[in-house]
């Protein structure tokens, strides 16, 4: 029987990590559910996983967000309709365009026809079905509103999707124009400086300091430009691999909200991330301490995740949700206030949803007017550069033409 490595979240939220013998994983999430644990992630050995699927894992197309979401906007449909949930499988599986989709399908199938339920057939895929998505599948199966809840989480995924594809439109023109800039600072150092020096030896004088720093780092780009070109692509995978490491990945979404511009716009969507999965979880009847556990997973931001696990331990202390929300230092007056104001009435989860549509309406603002904001910044980092090589260029011709007048 072979072992199985995994993390899963306790109630509390906490991770836990170990191992467990087990036929499939199936049965490992079943068992791992059982002691009440969300499995989060669930691997069995390189070699029976790749010849269990047939080939190795890189050569398989990985299941995307447009896969899940249609994966879910499609349940909820044949499931409103009244297809029993395995036909509505096979329709899926039939009709899936990405082949590992497919095979995930057909995984969740066979796992219903053995007997297991819909969540636990998920979690064999933990990489696919995150702990917030079973924990609302898990929710839609004791309550019997299955097709509300894969409705929601299809809301929730189109949400993701959109402010995905606003910030990469948004991002796009100063991308660009940094790239442009950078090609020029190449193509100047390397070919159009190294003409100019030709002429300058002939001056006999002293160049202007300007000049001679360009003409210093024009010959240190020729000449150690393999040298240059290797320490950024090596720089770059470092801080790729310190990124994804959890210290570094907390250091760096630290920093990242306080970029100048682009910070808030972080901060906002991350915000608004956990407002409205918080406020999906407590209308579906997830009790607020597994809410706000699912909800940092969905921020995509590990400093404010940890704000958000803070306020859930403060919460499980006995403190009121608007106390551990000021605690947590994330949030605005203006949504402490609606915060204590959904605590006083009751209702906590229409004010969450609220302060969620407050924050994307916000974001989309501010993504709009992104470029306006940074095309003042480029245009002073662009005129700099002009300047710099004009001073650079220019100024010996000056001096020489100032000398020959004299004469």
């Amino acid at each position: 029987m072979p072992t199985f490595a995994y993390k899963a979240r306790n109630v509390s939220g906490r991770l836990v990590e170990g191992a467990l013998d087990g036929a499939v994983a199936g049965s490992v999430a079943e068992t791992l559910l059982g002691q009440g644990l969300t499995p989060v992630d669930i691997r069995e050995s390189a070699a029976r996983a790749e010849a269990k699927s047939g080939g190795s894992p890189l050569a398989r197309k990985k299941v995307g967000h447009i896969d899940l979401l249609l994966f879910s906007r499609q349940m909820y449909t044949l499931l409103k309709a009244g297809v029993p949930i395995l036909r509505a499988l096979t329709g899926l599986q039939e009709a899936s365009i990405n082949p590992e989709m497919k095979r995930v399908i057909a995984d969740v199938r066979e796992s219903l026809e053995s007997g297991r339920d819909l969540s636990v057939s998920l979690a064999l895929h933990p990489r696919v079905f995150s702990p917030f998505y079973l924990s609302m599948v898990r929710v839609g199966e004791s309550t019997g509103l299955l097709e509300s809840v894969f409705y929601r989480l299809f809301e929730y995924l189109e949400f993701e999707r959109y402010m995905r594809e606003q910030v990469k439109s948004a991002l796009r023109y100063p991308m660009f124009v940094v790239l442009a800039m950078a090609a020029a600072i190449v193509v100047v150092n390397i070919w159009v400086i190294p003409a100019f020096a030709k002429v300058f030896e002939g001056f006999g004088s002293q160049l202007p300091l300007m000049t001679r720093l360009l003409l210093g780092f024009s010959r240190f780009m020729i000449a150690y430009w393999p040298a240059m070109l290797g320490g950024a692509i090596l720089a770059a995978v470092l801080f790729r691999a310190w990124v994804k490491s959890a210290s570094g990945r907390l250091v760096w979404d630290r920093f990242s909200l306080k970029i100048p511009i682009a910070g808030k716009i972080l901060h906002k969507a991350a915000l608004s991330r956990f407002s409205r999965s918080f406020a999906l979880g407590t209308k579906s009847g997830v009790p607020i301490m597994q809410a706000l556990s699912n909800s940092a997973q969905t921020v995509d931001n590990a400093h404010i995740a940890r704000r958000i696990e803070g306020m859930r331990e403060n919460v499980e202390r006995g403190e009121s949700l608007l106390r551990a929300a000021i605690s947590a230092g994330i949030f605005t007056p203006v949504v402490l206030q609606m915060i204590a104001v959904g605590e006083e009435s009751g209702a906590v989860d229409d004010m969450m949803e609220e302060i969620g549509d407050m924050y994307r309406q916000e974001v989309e603002y501010e993504l709009k007017t992104l470029s306006q904001q940074i095309e003042p910044i480029l245009i002073m980092l662009l005129g700099v550069l002009v300047l710099i090589l004009a001073l650079g260029i220019f100024l010996p011709m000056w001096d020489l033409g100032r000398v020959a007048i004299k004469r």
